[in-house]
Order: structure tokens, then sequence, then C-alpha cells
């Protein structure tokens, strides 16, 4: 069987959860906005997967939107806040290593004629960390939101963001968290971070596909971005996805209960493939291993492999990775996390994330662990630009 190290792509679906959402992909087909008995008890499942997914991020359970994913939660987040902003100009503070379901939405603002400060990760310290105190510096008058993530995909570096969330109510601006990538992975209480909103997303969570959510802290104003019925509050119209629902509530209450011990056997496992990685391939370079990271992710240098050369032998040897790098146009670029971390392009394309869950054994670990040092050797030596060098330290390099 092949060992899959992507779930920070996305995660299986857990049995549990699919038990639960059968019943409304067959018997319990009704629309949950209709008034009669079978339409009441979609409704009620619907609700009591508004519950579940409250109780993961300390929120009520009417200041949860579900949406048709954590792209879409992110969209709304940016779009929506802006949009209920009031005034002639507007301004938005991001960060330079969002995920593009924020970038994206950001430089379509600014094709709007709305001003966007993207604050750069720490490129001396190439932590992968945000500077709290830049957010501050970069906040004016006309700013209507700042988003920032909890985790990073790429890296799995936390940033600091109940400080900017202080830094953000302090200066009366909406903050937006896209947590996406720490749900089930750290505990998240909204009223701690501070956000006003936050994005979720199931298929992270081992919940399915298609279905996220929205936190939208009571009072805080947005736009909806879809127009139709009065569903989810108003700001997300649209006959409500109930087996997709009740699969993120199940899962959310998953993750809730489990999360102590899957981040500890996760984190053991991850710091193991880490350790002997450093041990038994020369010159490589572990991108934001300085910082506080989520436990099941690491991001790795090969220098003279080619990061998508590695994704396809090792796949080939049945081991699931990814690269940093996103597909344009048939063109693959260099990750800007990656960029922003201050790599060279070279060492940005020739990076893997690997991301471990809860499937993930000891067992397979050794596998990768056998497997992984002799595919870059062959890919280096094939390679007319490498050169054998000292180990490089724990976070240098370039």
């Amino acid at each position: 069987m092949a060992i899959y190290l992507d779930y920070n792509a996305t995660t299986p679906v857990d049995p549990a959860v699919l038990d639960a959402m059968l019943p409304y992909l067959a018997e319990n087909f009704a629309n949950a906005s209709s008034v009669h008995s079978p339409g009441q008890r979609a409704r009620a499942a619907v609700d009591e997967a508004r519950e579940s997914v409250a109780r993961l991020i300390g929120a009520k359970p009417a200041e949860i939107v579900f949406t048709g994913g954590g792209t879409e939660a992110d969209n709304l987040a940016v779009f929506g806040a802006v949009g209920a902003s009031k005034g002639p100009r507007k301004h938005v503070i991001t960060t330079s290593i969002e995920h593009h379901a924020v970038l994206h939405a950001c430089q379509a603002l600014e094709k709007q004629g709305i001003d966007v400060t993207y604050i750069a990760a720490n490129s001396d310290a190439r932590d992968g960390i945000v500077d709290a105190e830049s957010v501050r510096r970069a906040i004016r008058p006309e700013t209507a939101l700042i988003s920032v993530m909890h985790a990073n995909n790429e890296l799995g570096t936390i940033q600091p963001v109940e400080q900017i969330g202080a830094i953000a109510r302090e200066a009366g601006v909406l903050f937006h968290c896209d947590a996406v990538q720490s749900a089930g992975k750290l505990p998240i209480d909204v009223n701690r971070i501070g956000a006003n909103l936050l994005s979720l997303s199931a298929h992270k969570i081992y919940g399915p596909k298609g279905v996220g959510a929205l936190y939208v802290r009571t009072g805080s104003r947005i736009e909806p971005q879809i127009r139709g019925g009065q569903h989810e509050r108003g700001l997300r119209p649209g006959t409500e996805n109930v087996p997709g629902i009740v699969g993120m509530g199940k899962a959310a209450e998953l993750a809730r209960i489990r999360l102590a011990d899957d981040s500890a056997k996760i984190s053991a496992l991850r710091d193991r493939l880490e350790a002997a990685l450093l041990q038994n391939v020369p010159s490589i370079r572990i991108n934001g291993y300085s910082s506080r990271r989520v436990g099941n992710t690491t991001n790795i240098t090969f220098p003279g492999a080619s990061g998508e050369s590695l994704v396809i032998a090792l796949d080939l040897h049945g081991i699931a990775c990814s690269t940093g790098a996103a597909c344009s146009s048939g063109a693959i670029e260099p990750s800007h996390v990656l960029l922003a971390l201050g790599l060279s392009d070279d060492n940005a394309r020739s990076s893997l994330r690997f991301s471990l869950g809860r499937n993930t054994t000891s067992a397979e670990i050794d596998r990768a662990l056998a497997t992984i040092p002799a595919v870059v050797e062959k890919l280096r030596a094939l390679s007319p630009r490498y050169t054998a060098a000292a180990p490089v330290a724990v976070g240098e390099g370039d």
C-alpha cells in the first residue's frame, strides 16, 4: 500500500464521519429549509453540526456560517469585510506567506483600487514567522481588514495570531484568521485569538470535501458574496449541503476529542522522520525548523534534486508527498512561501513537504526512511549542478 504523507493537502474521511453522513445521502435527504417533518429533521442535523464546529473553536453556534470549503470561507471573509466597510478609501493588511485563497482575493481587491499591504515573513531568520509589530506599523485610518493565517500550509509555522488579534482590536480593525491548517492540530479559541472571522475546512480534519465554515463574531459586519435566499444568516445563500455539514460536524467533534492524542503521536513520528533524514541525507535544510510549528509538517530542501522529480520518483516507490510549488499554465513556479523565506529559486524548487496524519504509522515512517535517501542520491547523481558538500546546519543554507 502507498505511504500517504500529504495530509496537509487532504485527509481521508474518518469511518465515523462516513457513518454519520450516510443517512443524509439516502433516507434523510430532505431540504433543511423545508417546514415539513423531514425538512426539520435535516435542519436539526445541521444545527447539531453547527454546535459541534462551534465547540471546536470556542464560538457560539450562531456565529458559524457553513460554506463550500476553506477557499470560499477565506473569500467571504476578505471580500465580505471590505465590502461592508465604510469610507471612500479602503486598505487591507495581509502577509506574503498566506494561502492563495487569501492572496488571490487580495490581488483582486488591488485591481479594484484597494490598497493592500503584504507583510513579509522574517527572511533574516528564515523562520517563516510574521512580526506582529510590522502589522501594527502597517495600520492606517482606512484599514478595513487584517488577514493572517494561524499555521502555514507549507511550513507548519505558527503565526503570532493572538498578538495580532490584540493589535487589531486596539485599532478597531476586523481581524480574519485562516485556521484551515491549524484546526485539529492546535487548540483554537476565537476569543483568545481575538478573531472577528476565522476560516475552517472539513477535508483537512478527516471530513468530506466541498464543505467548510466561516466563524463570524457577533456584531462583525460582512457583505454576502452570493445572492439568493436567507440561508446561513443570509451570508451564504443556497440549499445547505446537509450530508457534508453533518460530516464536518462529526469531524469537528472527533478533532476536539482526539487533539491531544493525535498531536503527541504525530509529532513524535514527524520528529523521527526529520532527525533520520538530517543524519542520512547530506546538505539538506529543514525550512522553518527553528520556529514553533504544527507537529505534523516538515518542509525540506534537497539541494541538487528537483522537487517535482522527487515527488514522481517517490510516488513510484509508493510514497505520496508534495512540493510547495503551484502549477500555473503548465509551468512549475517556485513556492511563494519559500521565496519569502529567502530561498533561491533553485532551492525553492528542490523542496518537499511531508505532512503526517492520524493514520500514519511507525512502520510507514521506517519504510519512507529506507527509501528517501537512496532516491535523493540517485537524482543528485544525475544533476550536473549538484556538488556534494558538508551537511548544512538545520535552518541554514542558500
